[in-house]
């Protein structure tokens, strides 16, 4: 009798320790997060290179079997000096099928911690500029036609810009069993909030000479205004370069997939 439940015990150990990897692999609450925010240690800043990347962007909805929506995106790094100190300058162009859906973004931030500094986005013709501090953004009233000029919110701590995701992903120190609390902020609107992100594993994706390439899987799951939103995301190991997205909202799939360096500058063929 009592190597039957010493047998049950062990069974019982091993079924928890089981339940306890899973949770951890699938970004529940067994992984201890790293909370990451400017000021405090946490990205790598050496791993975000200069130069353009683009992507395709696709959404997907099962309602329309037959129709598929489009973005192009291009998203050009520099590194400069202002004001004697080096900063990230980070602009994005995104092309759809019509002028009317295009937005230009314009970027700064420190480079050594990627505080953000400044932010301006053209969406529909509606210009709005913001000026970045640790502990507040404010309309930049020095900027004409700016729509929130007026525009002011405290922050309580400082955070990062969510525009600008894809870059901060390529900054993570990822690793196996690693979780990550990001302070992410959408200039403009509510409040900053922390979100989870989960290294789930690991995955070699194919590329176009056929060669595989191993990546990082991170996952982040989350509720906003009643809509579930899921994504995955797949980084490069070797040179920490964002190559994949996949996310779920509203019933609608989106991929993001970067092209490959071969891919000339969408842009030169608007100048001729």
């Amino acid at each position: 009798m009592r190597l039957f439940y010493l047998l049950l015990m062990l069974i019982l150990l091993l079924f928890s320790q089981h339940i306890i990897a899973q949770g951890g692999a699938a970004g529940g609450p067994v992984v201890q997060a790293d909370t990451l925010r400017p000021g405090k240690a946490g990205l790598a800043a050496r791993n975000l290179k200069p130069g353009l990347r683009q992507y395709l962007v696709c959404y997907q909805n099962p309602k329309s079997n037959r129709q598929l929506s489009f973005w192009y995106w291009l998203r050009d790094i520099a590194i400069e000096k202002q004001q004697g100190k080096d900063v990230f300058v980070i602009t994005q162009q995104w092309y759809g099928s019509d002028t009317s859906t295009y937005r230009s973004v314009y970027s700064i931030n420190q480079a050594g911690d990627f505080a953000p500094l400044y932010h301006q986005e053209q969406v529909r013709g509606k210009l709005s500029a913001y000026k970045w501090k640790a502990d507040g953004i404010a309309g930049a009233d020095s900027v004409e036609g700016n729509a929130h000029k007026g525009f002011n919110l405290a922050f309580p701590e400082p955070n990062y810009n969510w525009n600008l995701d894809i870059e901060t992903f390529e900054m993570l120190p990822l690793a196996e069993g690693k979780a990550f609390l990001i302070n992410f902020y959408d200039a403009g609107l509510d409040t900053p909030r922390y979100v989870r992100y989960a290294v789930t594993g690991s995955e070699k994706i194919r590329l176009l000479d056929g060669q595989k390439t191993d990546c990082w899987k991170l996952h982040a799951e989350e509720k906003d205004k009643g809509i579930v939103f899921s994504g995955t995301y797949w980084i490069s190991k070797k040179d920490h370069q964002f190559l994949k997205e996949e996310d779920h909202f509203n019933g609608m799939t989106r991929y993001k997939i970067r092209m490959p360096d071969m891919m000339p500058d969408i842009r030169t063929g608007f100048d001729r």
